[in-house]
């Protein structure tokens, strides 16, 4: 077995190619925050099997059958969903609630960055590997974020966005990350939903 820091094939992304693939690390407005992020992509990068075009065509869970939609059509539309919830709700209830938008942001673009390492590709097909049996994604999420400097509000966005996270008490960022993951998560389990 590998240890985190090494990886069996690993891919060297640009920033620029970073950048490409995940427009929305921009609407992070703390400059040292974005780039945290930022950086823990790059590693998981480094560490992982998977480049930015398996992101675009493998599907965003193994959990559903023939899933139709990828890993990044899947964050993306969290990261989106997470944004947009944020700002109604401080909208509508920002007098009565912490909201830190940049904390969302970021948070929902690193919840699966854990999924490099859990993932790899095998006969041209996704599966999970052998460290993803043992780590799901929010710990090994956690590890990279924690090393790239992540702050560990975010990081409990990472560790709490999945089941693991109905152990403790989320944050209100971490609650909005959760939903919107589970917003775009839930309706693939009924195949009644899927277009035909």
């Amino acid at each position: 077995m590998n240890d985190l820091a090494t990886a069996p094939t690993s891919t060297k992304v640009t920033r620029e190619q970073l950048d490409d693939l995940w427009p929305e690390i921009d609407w992070i407005e703390r400059p040292t925050l974005r780039e945290a992020v930022a950086k823990t992509w790059l590693l998981a990068f480094e560490r992982g099997p998977l480049t930015p075009e398996d992101l675009k065509t493998i599907p965003f869970t193994l959990l559903v059958a023939n899933c139709p939609t990828t890993f990044m059509e899947h964050k993306r539309c969290v990261v989106h969903i997470a944004n947009e919830s944020a700002k109604a709700m401080q909208v509508f209830m920002g007098n009565a609630l912490k909201i830190d938008l940049d904390t969302v942001i970021a948070g929902a673009i690193l919840a699966d960055v854990g999924k490099l390492l859990e993932y790899e590709i095998k006969g041209g097909k996704s599966q999970q590997s052998e460290r993803g049996e043992l780590l799901r994604h929010p710990f090994t999420g956690v590890a990279l974020a924690l090393e790239c400097g992540v702050p560990d509000a975010v990081c409990h966005i990472i560790a709490a966005h999945a089941a693991e996270g109905d152990l403790v008490k989320r944050s209100t960022e971490a609650f909005i990350v959760h939903h919107a993951d589970f917003m775009a998560y839930l309706p693939f389990k009924n195949p009644n939903n899927l277009k035909k």
